[in-house]
C-alpha cells in the first residue's frame, strides 16, 4: 500500500480532488489531500493545509490572500508546494503525486512535481495539456494527462477522465520496477545525422562495462541531458551532437538554452566533444522558415522539419562558443573534428557541402580552445567507423581505471 500526495487548490477545485482521492483509496492505497488554494475557505477538509504549505516556502499567505493577487499567490504557492512536497519525498512520506488545475493549478502543481526526481510517479491533470507543455514538465518525466473540459465538477466526461487519471497514478506506484545490472553511466547525445557514429561509439563503451544513455539533440533532449549530468548520475559525457547551439545562435527550434554543455564543465568528468550537425539549423514546415532566411540552403528532411544550412559567419561563432565551453572544463576534456563531414548531409556531393563554412568552424575551435586541451582532427566524415572508434577511446582513456 502507497501513500498518494493529491495537490491542488481546494478552493476552487476541492471536489475534483477529494473524487481523485476517493478512488485512489478504493485502490487500497492512502491519500494525502495537500491545499495549495489562496482564495476562499477550501470546499474540503485537507490533510495538510495551504498555511502549512505556505510555511515550508517562507510565504506571507495572509499578506498575499489580503493583496487579492492571483499572479502573486499562483508564483508563492508554487514555490512553496515544490519544497513542501519535495520534504515529503525525501522523508519516503509518499510515493506518488497527482494534481488537477486550470492555468494557475497546472503552475502550482508542475513546479511541485518538477522538484521531484525522474522516476518518482507524477500525473498532472490539466487543460493545457493539449497544447505546449514544456513549460510545465521542464526537464521531468510528469505526465500530462488532458482533462478535455475544463476541472470544474463531476460530470459525465470528467467523471471518466478522473477516475483513469487516478487509476494512472495508482499503477505507476503499483509498479515494481525490475533490477538492472547498474553500471557506470555514460551520456551522449545523438540525432539522426550522427547515429551511426553514436551507436557504434556506444557499442565499444558498453563492452568496456559502462551504460550509455542516448539523448536527442532536440532542445527538450539536451536540457535534460544537462540537468542528469549535473544530478551527478554520469562517469562521462560522450557529446558527440553539439547541434542545438546552432539552433540557439541562429533562432531555430530545437535550441537547449546557453547553458547547453555547461554541465559536465562543473561535474569535472571526463567529456568528449565534437562539432556534430553544427551544419544545420531546424524548423518546422517550410513555410514557417521566417522571411529573413529567403536565399539560403535548406533541405526538407520530412514534411514536418526543414534543415537550413549555417553559413561561415555563423559557423565562425559557434567554433568560438564551442571552444570556450570546453575552455571552461576542469575534468579531462578532448575536442574531435571529423573534417571531411559534421553530418551526412554535409559530405562532399551532398546537400549542405559548404567547405567555406567548415573552415570558419574548424579554424574558430582550433583559435580559440585551450592550448591544453587534446584537438584531434581526423580526414574522415563523422559517421565513420574510425572517428566513432577514435571518440570512444578517447573517453575510455580519461575515464578513471575500473
Amino acid at each position: 500500500m502507497a501513500t498518494i500526495a493529491v495537490l491542488g487548490t481546494l478552493d476552487t477545485k476541492g471536489h475534483e480532488h477529494a473524487y481523485v482521492a476517493d478512488i485512489i483509496r478504493a485502490r487500497g492505497h492512502q491519500t494525502l489531500l495537500i491545499d495549495t488554494g489562496s482564495g476562499e475557505a477550501p470546499q474540503v477538509k485537507p490533510d495538510v493545509t495551504r498555511e502549512e504549505v505556505a510555511a515550508a516556502g517562507d510565504v506571507d499567505l495572509a499578506g498575499i490572500i489580503e493583496r487579492k493577487d492571483r499572479g502573486e499567490a499562483v508564483t508563492a504557492m508554487a514555490g512553496a508546494a515544490a519544497k513542501y512536497l519535495s520534504a515529503l519525498v525525501e522523508g519516503g512520506k509518499v510515493q506518488g503525486v497527482i494534481s488537477l488545475g486550470g492555468g494557475g493549478g497546472t503552475a502550482i502543481g508542475s513546479a511541485a512535481m518538477r522538484a521531484l526526481p525522474v522516476g518518482f510517479p507524477k500525473v498532472m491533470v490539466s487543460t493545457l495539456a493539449a497544447g505546449n507543455v514544456a513549460p510545465y514538465v521542464g526537464t521531468k518525466d510528469i505526465v500530462m494527462f488532458p482533462s478535455i473540459v475544463d476541472v470544474s465538477g463531476i460530470n459525465r466526461i470528467s467523471r471518466v477522465l478522473l477516475a483513469r487519471a487516478a487509476g494512472a497514478i495508482c499503477g505507476m506506484v503499483e509498479t515494481e520496477v525490475p533490477a538492472g545490472d547498474d553500471k557506470p553511466l555514460i551520456a551522449a547525445s545523438m540525432f539522426g545525422n550522427t547515429t551511426e557514429c553514436v551507436n557504434m561509439a556506444k557499442q565499444i563503451l558498453e563492452d568496456a562495462g559502462y551504460e550509455v544513455l542516448v539523448f536527442h539533440a532536440t532542445g527538450t533532449g539536451g536540457k535534460i541531458m544537462e540537468s542528469l549530468i549535473e544530478s551527478g548520475m554520469f562517469a562521462g559525457v560522450l557529446d558527440v551532437t553539439t547541434t542545438e547551439w546552432a539552433d540557439e545562435l541562429v533562432g531555430g527550434i530545437l535550441g537547449a538554452g546557453p547553458t547547453r554543455l555547461d554541465a559536465a564543465a562543473k561535474a569535472g568528468i571526463p567529456a568528449i566533444i565534437t562539432p556534430g550537425c553544427l551544419d544545420m539549423v531546424n524548423f518546422g514546415e517550410r513555410a514557417t522558415v521566417p522571411a529573413k532566411f529567403e536565399g539560403r540552403t535548406f533541405y526538407i528532411h520530412n514534411p514536418q522539419v526543414t534543415l537550413m544550412r549555417t553559413n561561415a559567419e555563423e559557423c565562425a561563432e559557434l567554433g568560438r562558443i564551442l571552444a570556450e565551453k570546453a575552455n571552461a572544463y576542469r575534468g579531462p576534456v578532448t575536442v574531435l573534428i571529423p573534417r571531411k563531414a559534421i553530418s551526412i548531409i554535409s559530405a562532399e556531393g551532398k546537400p549542405f557541402h559548404d567547405a567555406e563554412a567548415d573552415a570558419a568552424l574548424f579554424d574558430a575551435i582550433k583559435h580559440h580552445l585551450r592550448v591544453d586541451i587534446p584537438l584531434v582532427v581526423m580526414d574522415c566524415e563523422i559517421n565513420a567507423p574510425e572517428f566513432a572508434t577514435a571518440c570512444a577511446k578517447a573517453l575510455l582513456e580519461s575515464l578513471p581505471a575500473r
